[in-house]
């Protein structure tokens, strides 16, 4: 197999292991002007020297985040393009971390799937197989529609928390405090009637549509009433939220004593001239929340 393979169609996009860029003879036969390394180890600066020389500093392994360079690796494959010059990535072996980076352009300049893009750059390089998480980060890619800007797309926030989670878990402790995602922070498509905010510091702890409906002592021997239609007991000292992440099992109780919840309003109240009579709304009489 040849240390210099050309990805099928008209892109000067070449896919190499660690002693392709000691190739200078093939590498100028190639017009390669770029050079992108995808592997954590020392690289000998002069052997870049004729280049314009990239490095992602990561290892073949499932839970390395190769995910969030792949806005920077596929800018700078693109610069390259669009300066008229050949493109190489590189790692050790040519098999899963450069091949994984080449997918990753192709997905996003071809618009098409996992895997039509690695069926085209294995028609080059036999050997590819990016390993499973790189695979899992790939699909994950492609499911959020290959953006520009990878970090801030709650697709992948939720994928890091997770990734944070599974190695709490694996140490036998929870998250650091900055670290813990709840997702009702983060839901902008619901409507919520109201919040439950911390009344020391005021930080939204959650929001109406994760509280879990439970009645009194006394409904729950009710027959006549099931679950679903049973409303939160105004007599109760908690309210009860579903589990917002997956270390907190099973759930979560708030102190009503802690928190307010805040009312959230659509309209504003019309101010009216004096004397003008206003009708008692039905609920008049419902005793008000803490505020």
């Amino acid at each position: 197999m040849p240390l210099l393979d050309k990805v099928p169609g008209e892109l000067k996009l070449y896919i190499g292991g660690i002693f392709t860029p000691a190739q200078r003879d093939a590498l100028e036969e190639a017009n390669i002007t770029h050079v992108l390394s995808v592997l954590r180890m020392p690289l000998d600066d002069d052997l870049f020297t004729p280049f314009r020389h990239h490095a992602v500093q990561v290892d073949d392994v499932e839970d390395e985040n190769l995910l969030e360079h792949f806005p920077a690796t596929n800018r700078f494959i693109q610069e390259g393009l669009d300066g008229g010059g050949g493109v190489l990535v590189h790692c050790a072996m040519g098999k899963s971390r450069s091949a994984t980076c080449v997918v990753a352009y192709l997905m996003q300049k071809h618009h098409i799937s996992v895997s039509e893009a690695l069926l085209q750059v294995r028609q080059a390089r036999s050997i590819v197989e990016p390993n499973d998480g790189f695979m899992k980060q790939l699909e994950l890619y492609g499911q959020m529609r290959t953006p520009e800007n990878v970090e801030d797309t709650p697709a992948y926030q939720r994928w890091v928390y997770q990734h944070e989670i599974e190695l709490s878990r694996a140490v036998g402790q929870a998250p650091e405090a900055e670290k813990i995602r709840f997702e009702d922070e983060h839901v902008t498509d619901q409507a919520a009637n109201f919040e439950l905010r911390c009344r020391k510091c005021r930080r939204p702890l959650a929001t109406s549509q994760y509280l879990v409906a439970h009645g009194s002592s006394k409904s729950a021997n009710d027959q006549s009433q099931t679950p679903s239609t049973v409303e939160t007991s105004r007599d109760c000292a908690h309210y009860f939220l579903d589990p917002l992440s997956e270390w907190i099992v099973p759930g979560i109780s708030l102190s009503k004593s802690r928190i307010d919840e805040v009312k959230k309003t659509t309209v504003s109240e019309i101010r009216r001239p004096p004397g003008f009579a206003v009708s008692s709304p039905a609920n008049a009489n419902t005793p008000r929340q803490n505020l």
